[in-house]
C-alpha cells in the first residue's frame, strides 16, 4: 500500500493534529489541471495535499483540501459502522500520555479505552474534524 487518503476543509489543522500524533510532513503540494481531473473523475480539479509519514516510514497519510471542485459529501458524524468509512489505525506508545495532548486539537474519545486480553489497549477518537481514528497500545508483557 502506497498511502491512505483523506480530506478535510483545514489543510494546517490536520497537519497540526497529525504531527501531535507522531507523523512527520513529508511534503505539501497543489495538484491541479484537467489531467488530475482525469483520475479522480472530477473534471479540471484544484486540491492541496500534504503527505505525512509514519515515524517508521512505512506508511503514508495523504491529507487532501479540495479548492474545486466543491467537496458535496460529508461523512466525518457518521458513526464507525457506517458502509463505505474509513478508519485508520495507528500504533502508539502510551495512550495516557497522547490522549490529552490530542484532546487539546479538538480529540474527543468515541468510546471508552479497552485493553484486549494482554496485548493491547484500543480506543477509537474523533480527531481533527471529527474523523475517526483508531489508536492501539501494544503492551509488552
Amino acid at each position: 500500500m502506497d498511502n491512505v487518503g483523506i480530506v478535510v476543509e483545514s489543510l494546517d489543522n490536520a497537519i497540526t493534529f497529525f504531527t501531535e500524533l507522531g507523523l512527520t510532513l513529508e511534503g505539501r503540494a497543489k495538484v491541479e489541471g484537467e489531467w488530475a481531473g482525469r483520475i479522480t473523475g472530477l473534471g479540471d480539479q484544484s486540491v492541496e495535499i500534504a503527505m505525512m509519514v509514519t515515524p517508521d516510514g512505512h506508511s503514508r497519510l495523504e491529507i487532501s483540501q479540495f479548492l474545486a471542485p466543491a467537496t458535496i459529501s460529508d461523512h466525518r458524524n457518521a458513526p464507525v459502522n457506517a458502509l463505505g468509512y474509513l478508519r485508520v489505525m495507528f500504533a502508539v506508545d502510551n495512550l495516557d500520555e497522547l490522549l490529552p495532548r490530542l484532546s487539546k486539537h479538538g480529540a474527543q474519545l468515541v468510546g471508552e479505552i479497552v485493553q484486549y486480553e494482554n496485548l493491547y489497549r484500543l480506543c477509537y477518537i474523533r480527531g481533527t474534524e471529527g474523523i475517526i481514528i483508531g489508536l492501539a497500545e501494544q503492551l509488552n508483557n
